[in-house]
């Protein structure tokens, strides 16, 4: 069963380490995949990005992770995407 997931993508600090305080640092992302551990492998292997820490997984098919871009490091919130 595919999973439609809602990204929030946040950009934290740039490539030189400084915050990112621009109104447009939050970008939204959609995937389809089986579960929340597969949309996060999708994100990573599509923006070439590596996991920093632990991907925090709650109930209810939802993750937050932060990764590592050559632009900086993001953090991002996969929620399922409701449909109505």
């Amino acid at each position: 069963m595919m999973i439609h997931f809602t990204v929030e993508e946040r950009h934290l600090a740039d490539s030189e380490g400084r915050p990112v305080v621009q109104p447009d640092a939050v970008t939204f992302h959609s995937f389809a995949a089986e579960s929340v551990d597969e949309a996060v492998r999708l994100y990573i292997r599509r923006d070439e990005a590596e996991v920093i820490g632990n991907v925090l997984k709650f109930p209810g098919f939802q993750a937050v992770a932060t990764v590592r871009k050559p632009g900086g490091v993001y953090t991002l919130q996969f929620t399922p995407a409701s449909h109505g």
